[in-house]
């Protein structure tokens, strides 16, 4: 049987010699002969196809972890197949995950092309945590600057528990479109776990959304409706739909309307169109 050095054996296999003392230490490749007085360690011919197969799994993203379960000799065929098919879908979710990447940019870089300026607004995918305790007030309201009278009502509220919201505040829209009058509007304060609310002061959890588009909007709330045109155009153009209501968080505001400090987020949930 004709013995190769390591350094022989990594130009045979083409790998560094890093990499075979890394597979001797994982147990996936463990040398043929390891001499006794100087350690070195000594390779056959015969190793090729499993340090072939060694790489093959590594080029396909697999673990070295998970290369040693696939070399196992006991390993069924049904049980490769199923760590293939999973490692296939992994791939298949990060294909798509770069195809909206890329989507994303190509959309970017038209505006700088089309516009010749920096947009006003960001718009940003992201997933949204769930608040697990809120204090909620939904009602209709005439129009949308009312649903500051529900947030008071909260405050007021609080203040009679001697309690303080945990976060900004939250309104959120549940009409499907936008409306006049007649506003269909929920307020919600963040608060501790210890507030049991009233009857018309709910007590309640705020969900998670899995994908919402969002953006940040600087000024007052009277050009809102700016920010509005640009996060709807922007789903549109992008091949997304909106899957339920709307959020506006106040990450700095107040009563009026025209402060032009004001900081708000809104967020979509969407999902991609069919």
């Amino acid at each position: 049987m004709l013995l190769y050095k390591i350094s022989a054996f990594s130009r045979l296999g083409q790998v560094s010699i890093k990499a075979l003392r890394l597979y001797d230490q994982r147990g996936l490749l463990k040398p043929a002969k390891v001499d006794r007085d100087t350690g070195y360690r000594y390779y056959t011919v015969e190793q090729l196809p499993q340090l072939h197969r060694l790489r093959v799994l590594k080029a396909m993203g697999f673990s070295l972890e998970q290369i040693g379960q696939l070399l196992q000799e006991d390993l069924s065929l049904s049980q490769m197949q199923a760590m293939l098919r999973l490692k296939q879908a992994e791939l298949q979710q990060q294909l798509s995950g770069t195809q909206e990447r890329m989507v994303a940019v190509d959309a970017y870089l038209k505006f700088l092309e089309e516009e010749r300026t920096m947009p006003e607004y960001t718009i940003l995918l992201k997933a949204i945590k769930p608040i697990p305790y809120t204090l909620s007030v939904r009602d209709t309201i005439p129009t949308y600057p009312a649903v500051g009278r529900l947030l008071t009502e909260i405050m007021t509220y609080l203040g009679q528990q001697r309690s303080q919201p945990q976060g900004p505040c939250i309104a959120i829209w549940h009409d499907p479109e936008y409306k006049e009058k007649d506003v269909d509007a929920e307020a919600i304060a963040v608060v501790s776990d210890t507030l049991t609310g009233t009857e018309r002061i709910k007590h309640k959890a705020l969900p998670a959304i899995e994908q919402a588009a969002t953006l940040i909007h600087r000024g007052p709330y009277t050009t809102l409706n700016q920010a509005y045109a640009a996060i709807v155009q922007w789903i549109e153009e992008n091949g997304y739909q909106i899957t339920g209501p709307n959020r506006e968080v106040y990450l700095k505001g107040g009563a009026e309307q025209n402060n032009s400090e004001y900081i708000t987020e809104i967020q979509f949930p969407v999902q991609k169109a069919a």
